[in-house]
């Protein structure tokens, strides 16, 4: 399986989300941190997740006369690199994006479901907003945002420390209106 099919699935891309963090947690966590998922689904993806070196084994146990294993996410096979994502195609790009949006609803069904949830209290954000951008200022967005995220996206578990899934979408809303010839367009001696 390539790794476009591997990770771009709604199943497979919340258990890397559930490990992210360096934890360690056996399939059984999973299917707890994924009450909304069947167990056997569980298990089958952890598995597949495993073959493909997505999932590492950090420790086997022996529990009730079966081996139970936990499991670390190996980040470098649990990305689509740059290259990978270049030659997605626009079929590989719908099927990545209906993959992100089943996870997205379901990670903010299952937080809505905890008890004591409190969206404005957790600070939960959803809002779309249109920006007009040259290409040059996009990069720069780009880059300040990249560097906004870096700064804290290895900050690993700690007491105090929550996990908060950020999921940001960025695509041009339609094509660029025609230049226009200023204020008055039209209106001026001729």
């Amino acid at each position: 399986m390539d790794t476009l099919e591997l990770l771009l699935h709604p199943v497979r891309m919340r258990i890397v989300h559930a490990m992210s963090g360096d934890r360690t947690r056996t399939t059984a966590d999973l299917c707890a941190r994924l009450p909304d998922v069947p167990k056997t689904t569980v298990y089958r993806h952890v598995a597949l997740l495993a073959e493909a070196g997505v999932l590492a084994v950090a420790d086997e146990r022996r529990v009730h006369g079966a081996v139970e294993r936990h499991y670390r996410l190996n980040r470098e096979r649990a990305v689509i690199d740059a290259d990978a994502a270049a030659a997605m195609s626009p079929e590989d790009h719908r099927r990545a994006f209906t993959a992100a949006m089943a996870v997205l609803h379901a990670e903010f069904n299952a937080y809505l479901d905890r008890d004591g949830a409190d969206p404005s209290a957790d600070s939960v954000g959803y809002r779309q907003g249109m920006l007009w951008l040259s290409p040059e200022e996009l990069a720069g967005l780009v880059a300040d945002l990249r560097a906004v995220l870096a700064a804290r996206a290895h900050h690993p578990p700690a007491p105090g420390r929550d996990p908060h899934l950020l999921s940001m979408i960025l695509f041009p809303a339609a094509a660029a209106p025609p230049e226009e010839d200023g204020p008055g367009e039209g209106d001026g001696p001729g």
